[in-house]
Parts: C-alpha cells; structure tokens; sequence
C-alpha cells in the first residue's frame, strides 16, 4: 500500500534549527482576512456564509445580520489588533482574501507599511480540492496580480481554507511562491524543493480563535490564553527549537471581550524570549539553517 502519505517525519531526531537571539519558540500569529470574501447572496453567491457567533441561517435571500457580523472586523476588530501588535513591537501574518482585499485595500495597504507580512489565503474564503487544475492555476494568477496591485508586494506564502486540491503545492511552485500553511502535521517546517526553494510551515486550528465559534472550546478570551501560553511553555523546554502558529480572526479575536486573552499571551510569550516572527522570515532562517 502507498498512499504517500508520511507517518515518519522527523522520527525521534528532529533537526535543531538557531532561532534569533536564541529563542526556544517561533511563534508565529496568523491573522486571518476573510471578511468581503465570504458567501453572500449580495455578492452573487448561491448561498450565505452559515460559520458565524449565531446559528440561524438565512437561506435564498440576503442574510443583512451575518453581513454585518463580517463587516465588524475591517471596521473595529483589525485596528484593535494593529494597535496591540504595535505596542508590542511584534509582527503579525496577515492571511488575506484576494477579494477581501479588493474590497479593504486600506487594511492590507496598513498592514504592508506597519511592516507585516501579506499572505494570500486564496481569492474566496473557499476550499480548491472541486477546481479544475486550470480553475486553480488562474485562480492563484489572479491573487497574485491583485496583491501586486494594490499592495506593491506579491505574497510569498499561501493558506487556502482547509481543502487544498492534488495540483495546489505544484501550481503554487510553479507560480513563484516561497511556501504553503496546508499542513497540520508538525512542529517544525519542512523543505520540499531547494532550488527554487519551497517550504510547508505548518498551520493549527488547535491554537485558534475558531474554537470560540467550534463548540464553545473557548469562552473567555483568558480560556485561549491559557491554552496557547501552555503550548508555548511546553515547546519551549522540548530538546530542539519549535515552531508555533497562532490563528486570529479580526472579527473573532478583534472583540473586546477576547482581545485581553491575545494581550496576555503577547505578554507571557514575549516576557519569555519568544521569536515572534513573520512566516517568510521563518521561512528564511529555516532555509538558511538546514543548508
């Protein structure tokens, strides 16, 4: 049987890469930018988006109260978040919608110039494992073109939600890029090809704010804190150097009532000599340690 599938990993002797200043932990804040870009009938959409705080799905008509639940965080949650990162003096990853950019151009273009890094989280808050290869390959031409255009940068990494298809590591070589997130398999990154380079950093929905909407894991902003602060901790006395994803939401996390349990985790991982770190400069450093 070979399904190509890789139980094996690292094993028993996984490499032991020299983060900055020493750092035990990478920890890498993910924030994702899906607002504009999800299902909506007043997008021309066949359906609403159903993922959010309350579940009452409007169905064959405009749903105005997910729509306003979405808008919420371009217009509060992101500039709370931005202001916290800031006055820590800490990256962020922003993961963003090419059509949310196109409809929030000045959330990526602040983004850019605070000095965080933009990652393309496909064009639609959409899985790619029903596209065709060409759907797919024009797809991705188009994220990056939009990216160039409206931020003067072109994404170096990619996080398409969930379901990648067979041809998306290829096409996604073949287009340029330095790396993918579409792995969940380890705590380390992973170099596919060296020349040109390509990595897979991989991503966690563990450490996420999704799980205040997935069954109620998290409550209280202090209930992901903990958990992310004992992942944190627990990585950080393992024998070789980590890495760590952290997810944010701006329209999740961007709350009032959670962005204290996102302070406390900046202060305890910082306070602890924590890499925190854009994902392409880990990308890098990898690169250049595995060498």
């Amino acid at each position: 049987m070979n399904d190509q599938r890789d139980f094996l990993g690292y094993g028993a002797h996984p490499p032991r890469v020299t983060w900055p200043d020493g750092a035990r932990v990478a920890v890498s804040f993910v924030l994702n930018v899906e607002e504009g870009a999800e299902h909506a009938i007043s997008s021309g959409d066949g359906r609403n988006e159903s993922l959010y705080e309350v579940v009452d799905e409007v169905l064959g008509q405009r749903d105005f109260c997910i729509e306003s639940h979405f808008e919420y965080g371009p217009r509060a949650g992101y500039w709370r978040i931005a202001r916290l990162f800031e006055s820590f003096g800490v990256p962020l990853t922003l993961n963003l919608c090419g059509r949310a950019l196109v409809r929030t151009p000045w959330l990526g273009q602040h983004a850019v110039a605070a000095g965080h890094e933009a990652m393309c989280h496909g064009w639609r808050w959409e899985h790619h494992n029903a596209m065709t290869e060409d759907e797919e390959r024009a797809t991705i031409r188009r994220c990056v073109e939009t990216f160039e255009e409206l931020l003067g940068t072109r994404p170096l990494g990619w996080h398409v939600k969930s379901h990648p298809s067979p041809a998306t590591r290829r096409l996604l070589m073949e287009e340029g890029f330095l790396y993918d997130c579409n792995a969940y398999n380890d705590d380390l990154p992973a170099i596919l090809r060296r020349d040109p380079p390509y990595l897979v950093l991989p991503y966690a929905f563990d450490s996420n704010d999704m799980q205040f909407f997935n069954g109620g894991r998290f409550v209280h902003g202090g209930d992901f804190a903990r958990y992310c602060c004992d992942a944190f901790d627990w990585l950080a006395q393992e024998e070789v150097p980590k890495m760590m994803t952290v997810g944010l939401h701006t329209r999740i996390v961007g709350r009032p009532a959670r962005i204290g349990g996102l302070r406390a985790m900046l202060d305890h991982m910082t306070a602890r000599g924590a890499w925190v770190a854009r994902r392409d400069e880990i990308a890098r450093v990898w690169l250049e340690q595995m060498a």
